[in-house]
């Protein structure tokens, strides 16, 4: 009930703006349909603009799939955190699920659960807590501002972290997409992409991971 009030609150206040994940999860979808796990206002949906293919949406917030249904989009509330998907084995081709694991304290039943219902793959977001920024400030005793309590976040994700999560969970990361800081801009945007390709774990901002079910 405590998610449900702080979720309902925060779409009270304000909607989603397109970022990196939004851009990086369209390129790799899969499939002709799409379930959006955690979907808030619907706005990655929206941005598929392939017509043939599916879209819904879940949500622990009344407020956020009331504003995905005022986009033309099909959605339900659910509270995935401690449910059963109400969906059956491979009902999706793709499912994603844009930073929202580390909002849960039992991520790993939802990226199970995930990896069910979906028959190509499964793509998620979450942010590096342990990326340069975040060390320096717990080094100085202060919190990350991606980890501070106003964000709602309660879980923290390190790439070892995430990797060690997806195998038990029954899947396996076939492709990783890291962002960083200064990536837009000119000459020292490249230098720290390069960094980041090679030392993800301190120079990436987030991660976007592809994860396939792993074969048996």
């Amino acid at each position: 009930m405590q998610t449900e009030t702080f979720e309902n609150e925060r779409w009270e206040r304000g909607s989603q703006s397109e970022e990196f994940r939004h851009r990086e999860a369209l390129r790799l979808i899969e499939g002709d349909s799409v379930l959006d796990l955690g979907c808030g206002d619907g706005l990655f949906l929206s941005l598929i603009s392939d017509s043939n293919i599916r879209r819904y949406g879940v949500d622990i917030s009344p407020v956020a799939i009331a504003r995905l249904k005022e986009r033309g989009l099909e959605g339900e509330v659910c509270n995935f955190s401690e449910d059963t998907l109400p969906f059956a084995d491979n009902a999706f081709a793709s499912v994603v699920s844009l930073d929202v694991m580390e909002h849960l304290f039992f991520p790993e039943r939802l990226l199970t659960e995930a990896l069910r219902v979906s028959s190509e793959c499964v793509v998620i977001s979450v942010p590096n807590f342990g990326s340069l920024p975040a060390r320096v400030a717990v080094m100085f005793g202060r919190v990350p501002e991606n980890n501070r309590p106003k964000k709602g976040h309660c879980y923290w994700f390190t790439l070892s972290v995430l990797r060690a999560m997806v195998e038990r969970s029954g899947g396996q990361v076939v492709f990783l997409r890291v962002n960083t800081f200064w990536e837009r801009r000119p000459v020292i945007g490249s230098f720290m992409s390069a960094l980041a390709e090679y030392f993800p774990s301190v120079f990436g901002l987030s991660f976007v991971a592809v994860i396939r079910k792993r074969e048996m």
